[in-house]
């Protein structure tokens, strides 16, 4: 009879032991979770701010180079693309695409110096510039949020209770593009 009071005891400080571990591994990984998410919705802003600069963008650009329609459209296009996308994954593809026809924008004002000394023109580029910092920063802060999530998630025993509480890995990160680390050719 007192060995198995004391087998109960024991099974019962360890279920104690076991629950309390669970309920810090739960409100550990629900706090990361939720930084994941302010910090996808601090980049989604900045994503939205460059939407809506470059309509102005584009449309002083057209006063000038009217005869560039493809570029303009590719422009157009990449940015209704980011506009309906839904989800992080969507979202981070849709935002490749606008970075490639923004650099094909960008170039074309190489071609037009009249448009280069252009005050709109000048403010414009000012903000996206400052737009682009802006996404930047939040692209890190993302990927640094989803990279602690990640690894808390890993870390033993949490990984033992996280599959069990519903917890999932997020492969959502802001990467580069193949081409993105050679450097453009700058002629003069």
């Amino acid at each position: 009879m007192r060995a198995v009071v004391i087998v109960l005891g024991v099974l019962l400080v360890l279920g104690i032991i076991l629950g309390g571990k669970a309920a810090s591994v739960n409100n550990q990984l629900v706090t990361q979770r939720e930084a994941v998410r302010a910090a996808w919705a601090q980049v989604d802003v900045a994503l939205q701010r460059r939407a809506d600069l470059i309509p102005n963008l584009v449309e002083t650009v057209k006063g000038f180079a009217s005869q560039e329609r493809a570029v303009f459209e590719q422009v157009a296009q990449a940015r209704a693309a980011l506009l309906n996308a839904r989800t992080p994954g969507e979202k981070i593809a849709a935002n490749q695409g606008l970075d490639t026809a923004i650099g094909r924008l960008l170039m074309l004002v190489e071609n037009y110096p009249q448009l280069r000394s252009n005050e709109n023109f000048l403010r414009l580029q000012d903000e996206l510039a400052g737009t682009e910092n802006r996404i930047a920063v939040e692209r890190r802060k993302y990927n640094e949020a989803v990279q602690r999530y990640n690894t808390t998630l890993g870390l033993f025993p949490n990984n033992l209770f996280a599959g069990f509480l519903g917890f999932q890995r997020i492969d959502d990160y802001f990467r580069t593009e193949p081409g993105a680390r050679t450097a453009p050719q700058v002629k003069f």
